[in-house]
């Protein structure tokens, strides 16, 4: 089983610059992409609109508290896709330092190492010490438990947890729940959370009253995206399930290194951008992973999530910042007055 996911590891990190993707083409929907999108939910209808260059660093002010997800620092990646994957990941600190009201804690959604050596869990603890929010939460990616299933990840970020690494925790009216959907990937890929997990989190969220928000986390997408490159988890619905009754609910993901969202009923679905190197979209390519692009346009398909919640509207607005420059843009995950955008440029 251990050569098997390496096996298919392997082929995820394979260097695609001979994949016959249309890199101009695909730069240029990045670049349309990057303008901004707001999306405006009224009685669950969205549509968009052009959000205004760097207004989104304003998003947060007046909300009762804020957090950042970041995805995906690989360290101790390489290839030419980015060959200084810290020097990105730093960007992304720098970033989140600058931002006018600090957030309070910082959630990373896995594959925080490229190869889950000590060496590269040092070198992102050395780098993220240096951020603002010294409170960080951790779920981890496939690439997290490569050589020992996982035994490094949970001695350093797993203290308190259960099984391979899921908890739970609230902060001022919002319930969190972290969850490890990579320590049995399926065939494919396919992210799995398992009985033990499942069985968990029924019981968890039975604590937690119908108008409670609820923001749900961990590495690969909670939705099936694209089930041929594994992009989604074979028993997300049954989790789901328990999250039906609640009002408001967001799930935020990492593992695909692009920003993808949907809005089902009352359930809002982000994944973020990588701050290591971006990801072909889905079925444009022979396969996933590492895509190189121009070294002028990296940092602009890289990038941090500032999510906000506002109590009044029992909403989290996310705004993601590519690490390349100003443009930012917003999404909410409430309902009747939220807005949702997608931006990776």
């Amino acid at each position: 089983m251990r050569d098997e996911k390496q096996d298919l590891i392997d082929q995820r990190l394979q260097d695609l610059n001979n994949d016959g993707v249309d890199r101009r083409g695909f730069l240029k929907c990045m670049a349309w992409a990057g303008t901004g999108l707001v999306w405006t939910l009224s009685g669950g209808i969205p549509a968009s609109r052009a959000f205004a260059k760097g207004h989104g660093m304003d998003v947060g002010k007046g909300g009762d508290f804020s957090f950042v997800q970041i995805s995906d620092s690989h360290i101790g990646f390489n290839k030419p896709a980015n060959p200084d994957v810290t020097a990105t990941l730093q960007t992304a600190i720098n970033k989140i330092n600058a931002m006018p009201q600090k957030p309070d804690f910082i959630i990373h959604t896995g594959d925080l190492s490229q190869l889950s050596k000590p060496s590269e869990f040092d070198t992102l603890d050395q780098a993220l010490k240096g951020a603002s929010a010294k409170q960080i939460y951790f779920v981890p990616g496939e690439h997290d438990m490569l050589t020992d299933n996982g035994e490094q990840y949970l001695q350093r970020y797993g203290k308190g947890t259960k099984g391979t690494g899921w908890y739970s925790f609230d902060h001022k009216g919002v319930h969190f729940v972290g969850l490890v959907n990579v320590a049995n990937l399926k065939a494919g890929g396919m992210g799995s959370l398992g009985h033990e997990q499942l069985e968990w989190l029924e019981e968890d969220l039975k604590g937690s009253s119908a108008s409670t928000p609820i923001v749900l986390f961990a590495h690969i997408p909670l939705w099936t995206i694209y089930p041929d490159w594994g992009w989604g988890t074979d028993d997300s619905e049954q989790a789901l399930s328990y999250v039906k009754r609640f009002g408001s609910v967001t799930v935020l993901n990492g593992h695909i290194h692009q920003i993808m969202q949907k809005v089902e009923g009352k359930v809002s679905f982000h994944t973020a951008m990588s701050t290591a190197f971006p990801q072909p979209a889905p079925g444009t390519a022979p396969s996933a992973g590492p895509m190189k692009v121009p070294a002028d346009q990296l940092q602009r398909v890289l990038g941090i999530t500032d999510v906000n919640y506002l109590v009044s509207g029992r909403s989290l607005a996310v705004v993601d910042l590519p690490l390349g420059d100003s443009d930012s843009s917003v999404s909410g995950t409430g309902h009747g007055t939220a807005v949702a955008d997608s931006i990776v440029g």
